[in-house]
């Protein structure tokens, strides 16, 4: 019977195949018309024979190949395993499922169609090529120029040996090839089968779901004053909790299954925090690190940071797994709490840590006990006393607590949607809403939870933070090249923008919001729109405006990354390669690459943008163009370095920066003199450290025409040899600049180090002159 009906599935497959795909009935028209190659083909015997062994070998390889059979028929299990359960949660809760369970059922329905549809595909495809080479294993075996016969001529029989090779290869080819179909097609039939299965229960969600958003405001059950003391309902309390429960078991079996890729991304950033973190304690203890920053101790964080690892790892989690069903989101948040307590129980004191269990308590509570609320008293009641406990909380913790991670407004606004949440919650509760009493107690609950462990979060990083500075600081690293104050604040303000996302995502997720908000951005990034000819998505603005405001914020702190500090006239000259310049004009160049190939703008639009751009510079843009290539230049033909000391016009000063289209100058008076590239091409430019730091400086002094001017060359060398920052091997020259009646004008040039030093040395060495000319009676006039 069931090799029947296999036969029967195989013919109508062949039959809708063949009437639906022309292709392949033109093609099967064609072979017949072909088939007999004696009567229309006039080819020899022997080109025959190996026209039908190609043919042969080919259809074997395709058939040794395979057609994976086994790994399809374990998909299509998996599939269907998944389905399983909810036809079960179906069947035994009718149309009472939840709205959450139904959401999660939409999205496991709307993979599996997915990958039916995949294994449809293949299949079909494997089908009409086991049909293809079926029909020409057929016209083989017919052809009678291949067949043997008591009529053929003395040439033919020469080849007789052959062509029972040939039928006999058929054969084989046949049956092998007739086997791998009826495994196809069977299996094509069965997950036509499964494909009707999950259709159905798709249209059963999408009414229950269509029905939940209709009757979510209407009364689901009786007022709470005339609710039953027992349930309304033919089932048992705990039937229905087990119903339930299995269904939400394979809701997360199936989720967590599914983005098994997704959670290993957030596994693998917290074991690199846990490394991070731990190489660094490791490198504190160290004596010579030791000695400089001391004894460390972190109120959150420890040598061996395993379980602020799993604080920063479930933390982190909905963050990339954004599709999740509340119940995962749920029992990550109570999963977190329990990792707390354990991280937090020597730090919080008596009086807070048995509030913090009780919360613990009422949490776990809250979420366990919503699958056992149904139409009667005392459930109900119980629930609307865990409601007015959070209120109860909240109100305390509005009043007393402080959340230094956070703003006060942040924490109080999460304290308000709490008190409201359960607030609400009661009134649902009162007036038969059950369901959306449990969504909206739940989301409040799991908001102030999830408030508390991002704190722990933020904390949990700054410290991590602190710890990387105070040893970057000790190693000459990069927080020693930048504001430790303007650091933290800014990791604050970028750990609390986090944890805002991260809140309103849980927040999203609790109330089934979603999908829905996902669909509609989605939409509203992808869908096509028109500016005259050109056609873009918002989708392709945003990456644009992002690629390039990454690009702009990298090439700003490059020099960072390459461990150049702040230029300052308090330091000596240390002139620095200028391969940040061009390390910034690389990062400029592929930023606008990959902006423009991001922002999906054909080449032919692009050459009109060029265009017009051309227009533009001609028109008033030969300024910015005429910057932007002398900073090429500059870049490569490097006429001074970061840290040179260089003069142009009337500005003197130490080069601080050399950017794309100016450059910053620091002169001795601490401004900051910004020019552009331009100028410093085409100016007569004078740089005074490009090949040596040393430079000849000159003073000028008048001395009364009486005195000895031996004297006076021996005091002058005297003098000058003891002064610091003098070249040695570079003597001093003193010249007798003038005559007058009554003094000498002397002119003393001597070479100093650098020019940083030149004004110091002036004032040093004319100090020196004035008190031994003093001493010697030397009139300075």
């Amino acid at each position: 019977m069931i090799s029947m009906s296999r036969s029967f599935t195989t013919l109508l497959l062949a039959f809708l195949i063949t009437t639906f795909h022309p292709q392949f009935s033109s093609a099967q028209d064609s072979l017949k018309n072909t088939a007999d190659s004696s009567k229309s083909i006039p080819d020899t015997l022997l080109f025959k024979i190996q026209k039908a062994q190609a043919a042969i070998t080919e259809i074997n390889s395709a058939n040794k190949k395979g057609y994976d059979i086994e790994a399809r028929q374990q998909r299509l299990g998996d599939i269907r395993r998944n389905i399983s359960p909810l036809q079960k949660d179906f069947k035994a809760a009718g149309n009472k499922i939840e709205t959450k369970s139904l959401m999660s059922y939409n999205l496991i329905l709307k993979d599996a169609q997915a990958r039916l549809a995949d294994l449809t595909t293949q299949l079909m495809k494997d089908n009409n090529e086991l049909q293809r080479m079926s029909q020409q294993v057929v016209d083989l075996s017919s052809d009678s120029l291949l067949t043997i016969s008591a009529k053929d001529d003395l040439e033919k029989k020469l080849y007789q040996n052959q062509l029972l090779d040939i039928k006999q290869r058929l054969q084989d080819a046949g049956k092998l090839t007739g086997s791998n179909l009826s495994q196809v097609s069977q299996m094509l039939a069965d997950v036509s089968a499964l494909s009707i299965v999950a259709n159905d229960l798709k249209d059963k969600t999408a009414e229950q779901l269509q029905q939940s958003g209709e009757l979510a405001l209407g009364k689901e059950e009786s007022y709470l004053w005339n609710a039953p003391l027992t349930g309304s309902t033919d089932e048992s309390l705990g039937y229905l909790v087990k119903s339930s429960y299995q269904g939400q078991q394979q809701i997360l079996k199936y989720f967590i299954n599914s983005t098994w890729d997704k959670r290993i991304m957030a596994i693998l950033i917290a074991i690199t925090f846990f490394i991070w973190v731990h190489t660094n304690f490791n490198n504190s203890r160290r004596p010579s690190v030791k000695q400089k920053i001391g004894e460390l101790k972190f109120e959150y964080l420890k040598p061996y940071p395993v379980l602020a690892s799993l604080i920063v790892l479930l933390n982190i989690t909905p963050l990339f797994e954004p599709d999740a069903p509340s119940l995962y989101i749920e029992l990550i948040q109570l999963l977190l709490l329990l990792v707390m307590t354990i991280h937090l129980r020597r730090t919080l004191p008596g009086p807070e840590l048995r509030y913090w269990l009780l919360l613990i308590g009422a949490y776990a509570l809250l979420i366990l006990g919503s699958a056992a609320v149904n139409d009667s008293l005392l459930p109900r009641l119980l629930f609307m006393g865990i409601n007015i406990f959070f209120i109860y909380l909240g109100i305390l913790i509005y009043r007393k607590v402080k959340v230094r991670q956070f703003s006060k407004r942040y924490v109080r606004t999460v304290i308000i949607i709490l008190v409201l949440l359960n607030v609400i919650a009661i009134l649902m509760n009162l007036f038969g809403r059950v369901s959306l009493a449990k969504v909206f107690s739940a989301t409040g609950v799991i908001g102030l939870t999830q408030l508390i462990g991002l704190a722990v979060f933020v904390q949990v990083m700054l410290d991590a933070l602190e710890l990387q500075i105070k040893l970057s600081s000790c190693n000459n690293g990069i927080f020693s090249r930048v504001s430790h104050n303007k650091t933290r604040l800014k990791s604050q303000k970028a750990l609390s923008i986090l944890s805002v996302i991260l809140w309103v995502m849980v927040f999203l997720i609790n109330l089934n919001l979603t999908g829905g908000l996902s669909g509609l951005l989605e939409q509203i990034l992808s869908k096509q729109r028109s500016f005259g000819s050109i056609h873009f998505t918002m989708g392709n603005i945003l990456f644009f405006v992002a690629i390039v405001y990454i690009s702009n914020k990298l090439q700003k702190h490059v020099p960072l990354l390459f461990g150049e500090e702040s230029i300052t006239f308090n330091e000596g000259n240390t002139p620095k390669n200028s391969k940040v310049a061009l390390i910034r004009l690389i990062i400029i160049i592929i930023g606008v690459l990959l902006a423009v190939t991001a922002s999906g703008l054909p080449m032919d639009k692009l050459t009109v943008i060029l265009g017009a751009l051309g227009v533009g510079i001609g028109l008033g843009m030969q300024n910015i163009v005429n910057n932007f290539v002398s900073g090429i230049i500059l870049i490569f033909e490097k006429p001074f370095r970061i840290g040179d000391y260089v003069e142009l016009a009337d500005k003197k000063g130490k080069v601080q920066d050399i950017g794309i289209r100016s450059s910053k100058l620091l002169t001795p008076q601490g401004s900051e003199v910004i020019i552009p590239n331009g100028d410093l091409l085409s100016g007569r430019l004078v740089n005074w450290t490009l090949s040596n730091d040393f430079v000849k400086t000159e003073l000028t002094f008048k001395l009364s025409a009486e005195a000895d001017i031996e004297l006076i060359y021996k005091t002058i060398n005297e003098e000058v040899q003891a002064t610091g920052n003098t070249m040695k091997n570079l003597p001093p020259e003193i010249l007798i600049n003038s005559i007058a009646a009554d003094n000498i004008e002397f002119k003393v040039l001597v070479w100093v180090t650098n020019i940083y030093v030149e004004a110091g040395f002036k004032s040093d060495l004319l100090k020196r002159l004035l008190l031994r000319f003093r001493e010697q009676q030397i009139k300075i006039i």
